[in-house]
């Protein structure tokens, strides 16, 4: 370090540590003392308060070089780290200064190389001038080349954008040609199964249609069928009964000894029909023939249908049955049976279908559900049970002429006594009586009286 930099700090520092010393403190404070004598108290003080106040010095002296030598060893690591940053800048110095002389020869160089390129640039400056003409035109033609190229690039980006939209819109042709292709083949095989479905479905309507036929065929048969088979009720066949009743009315005279005899009868009956023709159903005694008394020869016969409130019409002959010669049928013609609007009752197909029959008396005075059973005996009829009747409407017993329907509404026959129906399957005709003017060979006393001994060689029972 240099001397005269050192004196120059100590020099600093002492004259500072002077300036700041508290001279005050070095005096201590005197305790009050009382008074002594002037010879004690000025030899014995005054040596002490110097002593003190050098002993106090001495330490504040301590104090201050302590302080100061820390300070010194602070200046000098100060004046160290300082020494050491000015080498390393004389040291960048240096090598700035080296750099300085190599950047002066460059520039030296530089400087010649100029000179000789001015040199050289000054001989050739015409060729310098139609060298730039010429480099500006090349700049034109290279901008104008660049600008084609840019416009030709853009074209054939614009052509293969084009490329890939015609190859995509190809491509997508394709596709839909083979969609196509596709769904023609689907559309033919279906075009085909709906013709092979159509022609089986028209086969299928013909059959349809042949079976629907047979199902109304078998509905009726089968409507048929279930209606022959339900039992109606005894209420609604009575019913049906009394609406569809027909007043017949028979006039019979003939001259006697004491003049003209006439027998008149009236019976409420119903139509029947075998298939083929429609009868009016009587039991013999409700006409004026009587098989109960010797027979007469009527000399004028008719025969009446009537329904209120002006309707007449005459029948033309009376039939007595081969089944038994006490039921008595009247043919009637289809617009006699129109005119009259009567319903027509069948004869019963199947007499033994149901267990028990509907009874109706007196053309509807009462009536009354009753059963009945074969009579091996007696082939033709059946014997009805009074005894077990369920119902019984009115006030009368089973007798002849009391009408017998089947539970179903058809008519099994008639009642030839008070235990017997004689089941009509047919009606064939035993004898037969006009109406009208009667002739001469019709003679009905003596066809009454064969009528009559037919019943009498019956069983006593049926008779």
């Amino acid at each position: 370090m240099n001397k005269t930099l050192l004196l120059f700090i100590v020099d600093f520092l002492f004259l500072n540590l002077i300036a700041l010393t508290r001279w005050e403190r070095a005096v201590p404070s005197r305790p009050v003392q009382p008074p002594v004598n002037e010879i004690s108290s000025n030899t014995v003080s005054k040596e002490q308060d110097l002593v003190e106040a050098m002993r106090q010095s001495l330490v504040e002296e301590q104090l201050s070089r302590q302080a100061l030598e820390q300070k010194l060893a602070s200046s000098d690591s100060t004046l160290a780290s300082r020494e050491r940053s000015l080498g390393q800048l004389q040291s960048e110095s240096q090598k700035l200064t080296a750099q300085l002389v190599d950047t002066q020869k460059s520039q030296t160089e530089l400087n010649l190389k100029y000179q000789a390129e001015t040199q050289e640039n000054s001989l050739t400056r015409s060729e310098l001038a139609q060298l730039q003409r010429e480099l500006e035109d090349k700049k034109t033609e290279a901008q104008r080349q660049k600008e084609a190229l840019a416009s030709l690039e853009r074209q054939q980006a614009e052509a293969r954008k084009q490329i890939e939209s015609l190859s995509v819109a190809v491509a997508v042709g394709e596709h839909e040609k083979e969609q196509l292709a596709a769904k023609a083949t689907e559309l033919e095989a279906q075009v085909q199964t709906e013709r092979t479905e159509r022609a089986k479905v028209e086969q299928a309507t013909n059959q349809l249609a042949q079976g629907v036929g047979a199902l109304a065929q078998n509905s009726g048969e089968l409507t048929r069928e279930i209606r022959d088979n339900r039992p109606i009720s005894a209420n609604v066949l009575f019913n049906d009964f009394l609406a569809n009743r027909v007043q017949t009315t028979f006039a019979a005279s003939r001259k006697g000894l004491f003049g003209t005899t006439t027998r008149d009868k009236e019976a409420k009956t119903v139509f029947t029909t075998d298939g083929k023709q429609v009868y009016a159903l009587i039991e013999v005694e409700d006409t004026p023939f009587s098989l109960r008394e010797i027979g007469s020869d009527w000399e004028r016969i008719s025969v009446r249908f009537d329904r209120p409130p002006d309707y007449k019409s005459a029948a033309a002959l009376v039939e007595f049955l081969q089944a038994d010669p006490r039921v008595v049928v009247i043919p009637v013609d289809p617009q006699q049976v129109a005119a009259l609007g009567a319903k027509v009752y069948p004869l019963a197909a199947d007499p033994f279908k149901f267990p028990q029959a509907l009874l109706i008396s007196g053309g509807g005075k009462g009536y009354g559900e009753l059963g009945f059973k074969l009579d091996e005996a007696h082939h033709g009829y059946v014997r009805v049970d009074n005894r077990l009747m369920k119902r019984l409407f009115g006030d009368f017993a089973t007798s002849r002429g009391d009408l017998v329907f089947s539970e179903n509404g058809e008519l099994l026959g008639i009642m030839v006594n008070g235990d017997y129906c004689v089941l009509l399957r047919d009606f064939s005709p035993l004898a037969t009586i006009y109406s009208g003017e009667s002739k001469a060979v019709q003679r009905t006393g003596s066809l009454l009286d064969s009528l009559a001994a037919r019943v009498l060689q019956m069983p006593p029972e049926l008779q």
